[in-house]
């Protein structure tokens, strides 16, 4: 008996990785965006054509988001963008939610053709906080508030897909 899969269950594994590249050809793939918004900055998460596996992609100003996201959107196709809205505890909206319905507004003028969805975003930067504090990283690089931001970002889309 040895360690690792065998010969015959590489073969296995390789066939449905093969599948799956070939069923890309004949399926339409693209990305879900997952945004953190706040009043400077916003951190960006996407999730992998397949809509798999999340990663944090960027943190962008406030006022850049916008001509980032038509950028973005020439380089990768994107079907749909999943919005943070943060709520107190007792459930009321907190100052951002009219920004973010603003931005919403901007989102279906410019992207007509791209879904909007909505995520509770409560406790996430809370959480990314402790993901961070977690992740061996100095108490500088911890520090840097864009990575908080697309970590924030990266929860709110796990949710929404409900990996967490």
């Amino acid at each position: 008996m040895g360690w690792g899969p065998s010969p015959s269950s590489w073969r296995g594994s390789f066939f449905i990785f093969e599948l799956s590249y070939q069923l890309r050809h004949y399926i339409e793939v693209s990305r879900i965006l997952g945004i953190d918004y706040g009043i400077k900055k916003c951190g960006v998460a996407v999730t992998d054509p397949l809509q798999i596996i999340v990663s944090p992609l960027k943190t962008v100003k406030t006022s850049s988001l916008l001509s980032f996201l038509k950028i973005y959107f020439q380089e990768e196709q994107v079907e749909k963008i999943v919005l943070g809205i943060p709520s107190h505890a007792d459930g009321n909206p907190t100052y951002l939610v009219p920004l973010i319905k603003n931005f919403e507004k901007q989102i279906v003028d410019s992207f007509p053709a791209v879904k909007l969805d909505y995520q509770n975003e409560n406790y996430s930067s809370q959480q990314a906080k402790e993901i961070l504090l977690n992740s061996g990283l100095s108490k500088k690089q911890r520090q840097d508030k864009s990575r908080l931001d697309k970590i924030s970002a990266v929860i709110i889309l796990q949710r929404y897909l409900k990996h967490i």
